[in-house]
């Protein structure tokens, strides 16, 4: 009997002892486009959880939309994750636009913060209205794409289409009525409450939450990634494209200067990494090219301003078309005001070194032999007709053309002859 009664006891330690144990949550927070930096924080959070045993990974999201590459990518990973995933929509004001569409309604759990809203998932184009074929196609894929997911968690399937289709919107109460999302919670802590005890699905089976006073493991971005989300940018891709153009330009016209050189090679570098990790058209980046050497044959072909107007025309051409249109979803665009203030500094910077040019072109020499005809002098010694005269601070030998020359007199320089200046009295 007391054994029987110390094996119990002993049992009941275990237990206790197991469900004793705190359990863990992994938190990500996303503010921003959807791109590749977006994708493989992701990624690392997904590994953070599996590696610390978490309940669940939280995706905090607020994204107004961005490319459809990288968010396949991310469906992907959360429809084959192992660890039940959490996509909330937060803080208050939070959108998921767009490509958000997408990833809150693949998560396991969708949750919105009071505040919110979700939708607008049509496929926009960012240089104007596409072709209509493209765009049916473009429109048709993603609305395959979210009818899949909708069936796949069980989501309302008609409005996800019509979210693609249609671009309709809704806010958070709507969409939990419309079974769009799961709950609606207004912070973390709350989440956690409404989350415990449910059944999840995943790739290895099911699992039951215990998230109440679970242990928040906070994950950040690497320096890698924040400096990848930061190139990532369309905008900063341009900057660094057009810099990069400029510095490389002011050191092939001013040999030796090195520092534009550097920082151009430099900001050019960056800027095909950053196009690397974006849906580049070529023939937009081709006609950038294009204008640049139309401002750089400017400088040297007298074309009454043709070049200028040709380098302008494709220049603004080039910039709306450097994204392709196709491969993205709103957002991930050039600003208007990037390229304007381009455009205008382009055209100063070369409005100015043609400027120069002209100038340079019509001002009369100053350095060398050229630079002593029409100079004018003094004589150090009589010239009759040879002796010596003093030019620019220099002494030079010299031959008057017009007779005897005294010494002290002025002279003016009229031709240059093996080194030997033919000089006359100055009137």
């Amino acid at each position: 009997m007391i054994k029987i009664s110390f094996i119990l006891l002993l049992l009941g330690i275990i237990l206790t002892d197991n469900t004793g144990q705190k359990s863990n949550v992994t938190l990500i927070t996303y503010d921003g486009a959807i791109t590749p930096a977006c994708s493989d924080f992701i990624k690392l959070g997904l590994e953070s959880a599996e590696q610390n045993k978490s309940e669940c990974l939280i995706i905090k999201l607020n994204t107004p939309g961005g490319l459809l590459k990288s968010t396949r990518v991310i469906v992907s990973d959360i429809l084959e994750s192992k660890i039940p995933i959490v996509v909330y929509v937060s803080p208050g004001g939070a959108q998921a636009a767009s490509a958000g569409v997408f990833i809150t309604m693949a998560a396991h759990i969708a949750a919105m913060s009071p505040g919110t809203n979700i939708g607008a998932a049509h496929p926009v184009s960012m240089q104007g209205e596409r072709d209509s074929i493209m765009s049916e196609k473009a429109t048709n894929d993603a609305a395959a794409f979210i009818r899949s997911i909708s069936e796949k968690r069980n989501r309302n399937i008609k409005w996800a289409e019509d979210a693609v289709r249609k671009s309709l919107s809704l806010s958070e109460t709507e969409a939990l009525k419309k079974n769009v999302i799961d709950l609606i919670s207004p912070n973390i802590e709350e989440l956690l409450k409404k989350i415990n005890e449910r059944k999840i699905e995943t790739v290895t089976g099911k699992k039951i939450l215990n998230t109440v006073n679970a242990k928040i493991n906070e994950v950040e971005m690497t320096f890698s990634l924040k400096l990848l989300t930061i190139l990532s940018d369309p905008n900063i891709a341009y900057i660094l494209f057009m810099i990069g153009l400029y510095g490389l330009l002011f050191e092939i016209f001013n040999p030796g200067v090195i520092f534009p050189g550097v920082i151009g090679g430099i900001c050019i570098i960056l800027a095909f990494y950053s196009m690397h990790t974006l849906p580049i058209n070529y023939a937009g980046l081709a006609l950038i090219i294009f204008a640049i050497i139309l401002f750089i044959l400017e400088i040297k072909v007298v074309s009454h301003g043709i070049l200028s107007i040709g380098g302008v025309i494709s220049l603004i051409i080039g910039s709306i078309m450097l994204i392709n249109v196709e491969s993205g979803l709103e957002v991930v665009k050039i600003s208007w005001e990037v390229v304007a203030l381009f455009v205008i500094l382009t055209v100063l910077f070369f409005a100015f070194a043609i400027t120069l040019g002209i100038k340079a072109q019509k001002s009369k020499p100053t350095t060398g032999t050229q630079g002593l005809l029409k100079s004018f002098g003094e004589a150090i010694t009589d010239l009759n007709p040879d002796g010596e005269v003093r030019i620019h601070g220099e002494i030079w030998n010299a031959e008057s053309i017009e007779g005897k020359i005294e010494a002290k007199s002025k002279v003016e320089v009229v031709e240059i002859q093996n080194l030997k200046l033919k000089v006359k009295n100055k009137e």
